[in-house]
């Protein structure tokens, strides 16, 4: 599952594929395995890939951040740079603080459920005990992730918490109806994988499930746990799978067989089986995304792409849209060629030319 910020935080307490914490921004301490890199402990770790919007610190805990240039691109950090350039600045190299948000964390919440319900005997694996393991991973959640707690401190009789609570184990409900469990094996869970191209850009994401059959075909699995989008936008809801499928190919030469996106939301399941071709037209909007980071990173120039989604965002009081200022940029800047020519020019500019 990719959403929002990339800073995760894993709290099932150990065991299982891709167990090892790992933040999606920076650079990661990692180990080999076979052909795929699975992160060590560092800082930052997630519940079932869920990415929780931000990795904002405690309140009155100063959070002590060294900008860095870009240096991977991971499917949600490639979403935000499509959507806004200004937001991913925000997030990537600024790592302006967010709130955790309570879709976000239920997120985060039901895919720990999903991840540990694999340990259990494969007869085990029923609705009941999925249900019973929510309890214990949203304390582990609250301790991993103490700032998730603000999300219910005005709810002092504990009703919104119940409320939210039910509604993750509705969706852990109707995952049965999409999925017999009893009948999957998983190769992997929530693993971390990373690939570099032969440009030198590093892909890196977390992919919920990976099945693969006695035939040796692999099948990769996102859950979401909101709605399944209308058929018009399909193709941009398969652009996480089809990344996830190119670092797949690239590390172990094999394109999956089928691509699945599992939407608990609302009971279903889109799924794809892609072909070569597809993969590389990814890899061809990859590379030319990562110019375009490039550039930006450079110039300083990270202009906001005002949409309908600018209302949910965190960081209207830094984005000039909305009249804000963003924060002095931390990197060295490139004068623009364009720039230099003409004898001058303001660097960084964050609005429309």
């Amino acid at each position: 599952m990719e959403s929002s910020s990339e800073d995760v935080v894993r709290v099932d307490g150990g065991g299982g594929a891709g167990d090892p914490a790992r933040p999606e921004t920076g650079t990661p301490e990692a180990v080999v395995v076979g052909t795929v890199v699975a992160e060590t402990d560092a800082p930052g770790a997630a519940v079932a890939e869920a990415v929780v919007a931000g990795a904002a610190a405690p309140e009155g805990v100063a959070k002590a951040v060294t900008a860095k240039a870009p240096a991977s691109l991971s499917p949600s950090r490639a979403g935000d740079f499509m959507q806004c350039p200004l937001l991913y600045r925000f997030r990537v190299i600024d790592r302006l603080p967010e709130k955790p948000s309570p879709a976000a964390t239920k997120g985060t919440l039901v895919h720990a459920v999903l991840e540990r319900l694999f340990d259990a005997p494969a007869a085990e694996r029923t609705a009941p005990r999925a249900k019973s393991l929510i309890p214990g991973q949203w304390d582990r959640l609250r301790e991993a992730r103490p700032e998730v707690v603000e999300l219910f401190a005005d709810d002092p009789e504990g009703e919104r918490l119940a409320g939210w609570l039910v509604e993750a184990e509705r969706l852990v409900e109707r995952w049965f109806t999409l999925e017999d469990p009893t009948r999957l094996e998983p190769a992997e869970r929530e693993l971390f994988v990373e690939a570099e191209l032969d440009s030198g850009l590093r892909l890196r994401g977390i992919i919920d499930r990976v099945d693969v059959a006695p035939t040796g075909e692999v099948r990769i699995v996102d859950y979401k746990t909101g709605k399944a989008p209308r058929p018009e936008y399909a193709e941009g809801a398969l652009f996480q799978m089809k990344f996830y499928a190119l670092v797949v190919w690239r590390l172990k030469n094999v394109v999956p067989r089928r691509l699945q996106l599992v939407y608990l939301g609302s009971g279903d399941v889109l799924t794809y089986d892609p072909v070569l071709a597809d993969l590389e037209r990814v890899e061809r909007k990859l590379l030319a995304l990562w110019e375009a980071i490039r550039l930006a990173t450079e110039t300083g120039e990270w202009r906001p792409r005002p949409t309908k989604l600018c209302g949910w965002c965190d960081h209207q009081a830094h984005c000039p849209e909305f009249g804000g200022t963003p924060p002095p940029y931390p990197l060295p800047v490139t004068l623009p060629v364009r720039a230099a020519e003409s004898g001058g020019g303001a660097q960084g500019r964050m609005g429309p030319g």
